[in-house]
């Protein structure tokens, strides 16, 4: 489903670049949970916005179902992310003046979907979250695991193959992130790749595969256990 070779990405610094991922190999298939590890520094967020097409590298290939994501324009790169992917985020990212259904609606919108249809699809998905009674609220009148399921409907409102997910617990207390994990869980058991990044091991270790990096290496696989020493290249990476 994603395949990555040899991918390097730097970021430019005064006289010089920062090397971020250092020739990364990773494959993921279909139906696959995976957990991506890592320090602050060590390149998992950096890694997750290549996965993700929200950005580039400069070496190496990424496939993506089976076509070659190398040299995307902007334009290409949005039709393949409203393709395959869905994204949830730490913060919600849900626009403060419109309704759960309208924040789950917006992706169709912009697919040019018909208001009526896309209305009844953002209701439909609210349902399944458990939130069709909160579809008329706003951002600001919703707990914090009511907007990370109202953000996980959006995800899923366009049916994409791959769920990235950015520290989606990262701002709920315990009890609220072990139920957002039981609706993702349950995202993957309909056989949708559900990939996120976390630095909580408890929530790693929900995940079928937890894969670690250090200075934009991987230097475990839980897949497979093999542990690879982390490379002497660059210094401390941004994450």
């Amino acid at each position: 489903m994603l395949a990555l070779r040899g991918i390097e990405k730097s970021y430019p610094l005064a006289g010089g670049t920062l090397p971020v991922l250092k020739g990364i190999d990773l494959n993921i298939d279909q139906g696959e949970m995976v957990a991506i590890m890592g320090s602050s520094g060590s390149g998992k967020s950096t890694l997750l916005n290549v996965l993700g097409l929200l950005d580039g590298f400069d070496e190496g290939s990424y496939t993506l179902g089976d076509v070659d994501m190398s040299g995307l324009s902007e334009k290409q790169g949005a039709r393949y992310r409203s393709r395959f992917l869905g994204f949830v985020f730490q913060s919600f990212n849900l626009i403060a003046f419109k309704t759960a259904l309208e924040n789950v609606a917006l992706p169709l919108f912009y697919q040019k979907v018909a208001r009526r249809e896309r209305q009844k699809r953002a209701l439909e998905m609210l349902g399944k979250m458990g939130m069709e009674d909160r579809a008329d609220h706003l951002p600001s009148e919703l707990s914090g695991g009511q907007k990370q399921r109202v953000a996980i409907a959006r995800a899923l409102i366009t049916s994409p193959r791959v769920i990235l997910a950015d520290e989606p617990t990262g701002a709920l207390d315990s009890t609220t992130s072990q139920e957002v994990m039981q609706v993702l869980r349950e995202v993957n058991a309909s056989g949708i790749t559900v990939i996120i990044v976390t630095h909580e091991a408890d929530i790693a270790a929900q995940c079928d595969r937890t894969i670690r990096l250090h200075d934009g290496v991987i230097i475990e696989d839980g897949r497979s256990g093999e542990v690879v020493e982390p490379t002497a290249r660059g210094a401390n990476t941004p994450d």
